[in-house]
């Protein structure tokens, strides 16, 4: 059993939703987003989803464009995050998620990508920009290497093909709540419950939520339906609010434990 599959069975024994907060690898540094992610292991993240930087990142809002930036101007590089990733997972059993853009992984090299994030401890991949459909090229390379690929859908998902990807799900699937870019607006929960309910019923693997959650009150409400909710944007503010102050970690921290409260009990 995989990181991913025991986080979950543990959650669910414990009836909780499964709190995944989002950062930019590199933003402010690469030093930095290591004891960010310690900090919020501690504060009670269940997966950690670490975006790896990209020029381009055409589904992110304006708060993680800029962090992407910063990111890229501090050298960030992806052996980089995976070197970085290698030292955390020493400390921490916690799975990662690496997410982000094709270009850098096709750069990279398909393959030994995959061998290399294996090596790092990363658990799974989501690549935002390429199709299911499209994905031959790496994903047999990612299975062989024991990664992942987490499948993306979104309301608008055809029904036929939103029920044939659900089924075929690895990890989890993250359902984007909403059309338009990552911290747009806030998330209406009552728009999505049905939906998700629809996937957890094709889906072999768990559901999570992700795309303008940013409030522990928004939080307690998906985490009623879904799976795990995913916290971004927000938390990527306060990252970009305290940068290389002294208050980074506490202030990251305070704010992850409120969301993690806000999910404890609430499983569907």
């Amino acid at each position: 059993m995989g990181r991913i599959e025991a986080t979950f069975k543990r959650l669910k024994q414990l009836g909780e939703a499964a709190l995944i907060p989002f950062v930019t690898a590199g933003d402010p540094s690469l030093e930095r987003t290591e004891e960010i992610i310690h900090t919020l292991v501690d504060a009670g993240a269940d997966l950690i989803e670490l975006g790896f930087p990209f020029s381009d990142p055409m589904a992110d809002g304006p708060t993680i464009q800029a962090a992407s930036e910063r990111a890229l101007a501090a050298g960030t590089t992806l052996p980089g995050i995976l070197q970085m990733v290698a030292r955390v997972r020493r400390h921490t059993n916690v799975p990662i998620i690496l997410m982000g853009y094709y270009n850098p992984v096709f750069r990279y090299g398909a393959e030994r990508f995959a061998k290399d994030a294996a090596a790092a401890g990363v658990d799974g991949l989501l690549l935002v920009d390429l199709p299911p459909e499209e994905a031959g090229e790496i994903h047999g390379f990612l299975r062989d290497a024991g990664v992942n690929l987490i499948t993306l859908l979104s309301p608008t998902t055809p029904p036929e093909r939103a029920s044939r990807l659900a089924a075929s799900g690895e990890g989890f699937i993250y359902y984007v709540s909403m059309t338009g870019v990552t911290g747009a607006r806030q998330v209406d929960a009552g728009g999505i419950e049905t939906a998700v309910r629809e996937l957890k019923a094709f889906s072999p693997v768990p559901v999570a939520v992700g795309f303008g959650i940013s409030t522990a009150a928004d939080a307690r409400s998906v985490g009623r339906f879904a799976d795990a909710v995913v916290v971004g944007s927000a938390l990527v503010k306060v990252i970009e609010a305290y940068g290389t102050s002294g208050e980074l970690l506490v202030q990251v921290g305070t704010f992850v434990r409120g969301l993690k409260s806000a999910v404890r009990g609430q499983a569907a």
